[in-house]
């Protein structure tokens, strides 16, 4: 299928030139119109979107964009919103962007292309912005769940991410640990900057220093970098714990641990954020701070139906859900240095 990426590519113009060009709207010079409408009808493109704004028929259907199914607290948010939708009468598309911008601008296009009535969208990174405009300009409405872009207005179900972060750090300190080590999420994600703010201001309050060595940066839907594991275990004074921010970060950490030998929490005690879903209940392990991820789905389609039902030009509406910690056997006492 032809999308407004291709036509954009093929005229040398960016998506939102050929999105306006579609709509009418926008201050384009008529060379640039004619070239992309020329190049349109050469590649066969047929825009939905367009017969869409013109007969703004509801199709009673909705789509909902999250960035890693694998996930467990994506796997239960999507149950939420899925039957939020079925109890206010409408059906769910889903996609999964795997944290790839490409990967989500193919999902985005999409629903320009289809006739869907509104997207609950958790976006990949702050570069969503350019995808969210396009929903904007298309008169598409949605509600961003889990994460938000900056500048951009929007109704959002978010967490309360530096608060989860900051206790989940305290309860390491508590229990002796001065030498916390860090794995995190992109930078160019809102939550893992939220974790950090939280994980910093902890050890601020606690007197403990912030050290750069012990941060670890990657994709939250993947921990793959055992040499960088071996670089801080090797420091001259290696962490006693580890906090990862999100559970499928934590697993892999664990795996790499222990296939070094080193056990948990025996030699390194690791907290993260989210629980592992229904593995929990078999082996109760990871000490955690857990987000409503049922809620998360069920009220953000709520929000996106009313949002479908109001003008864009009212005032948004904002659900941040608190997180609960939830303290287990995956973290200890510092183990005393061998003698």
């Amino acid at each position: 299928m032809v999308t407004i990426y291709d036509i954009a590519k093929q005229a040398n113009v960016s998506a939102m030139t050929v999105s306006r060009v579609i709509n009418n709207s926008g201050r384009i010079s008529a060379k640039t119109r004619e070239k992309v409408k020329r190049i349109m009808q050469e590649m066969n493109y047929v825009p939905n979107s367009t017969a869409r704004s013109l007969v703004k028929q509801e199709t009673k259907m909705l789509s909902l964009l999250i960035t890693d199914i694998t996930n467990p607290f994506f796997t239960t948010l999507a149950r939420g919103a899925e039957d939020a939708a079925l109890k206010l009468g409408y059906k769910l598309l889903f996609g999964n962007s795997d944290e790839n911008l490409s990967k989500e601008r193919e999902y985005v296009d999409m629903v320009l292309s289809t006739r869907v009535d509104g997207l609950l969208f958790a976006p990949s990174s702050d570069a969503s912005a350019e995808h969210l405009a396009m929903l904007r300009l298309h008169q598409i409405p949605f509600v961003l769940i889990d994460r938000e872009v900056p500048g951009v207005e929007a109704d959002m179900v978010l967490g309360d991410n530096r608060d989860g972060a900051l206790r989940l750090t305290e309860h390491l300190i508590s229990l002796g640990h001065e030498r916390i080590a860090f794995v995190n999420g992109s930078s160019t994600v809102s939550t893992a900057r939220e974790r950090s703010s939280g994980y910093r201001e902890a050890l601020l309050k606690h007197g403990i220093r912030y050290d750069p060595e012990l941060v670890m940066e990657c994709s939250f839907n993947h921990f793959d970098d055992s040499d960088l594991l071996d670089r801080i275990l090797a420091l001259s004074e290696p962490p006693t714990a580890i906090f990862a921010a999100n559970n499928v970060l934590a697993v892999s950490v664990i795996a790499c641990l222990r296939d070094k030998g080193i056990g948990v929490p025996e030699q390194m005690s690791v907290a993260c954020f989210e629980d592992v879903g229904l593995a929990s209940r078999l082996d109760p392990f990871l000490t955690v701070a857990v987000q409503p991820a049922y809620e998360f789905g069920y009220r953000g389609i709520q929000l996106l139906v009313d949002r479908i039902n109001r003008k864009d030009g009212e005032e948004r509406q904002v659900v941040r859900f608190p997180s609960e910690m939830i303290v287990r056997k995956s973290t200890g006492k510092p183990r005393p240095p061998s003698s």
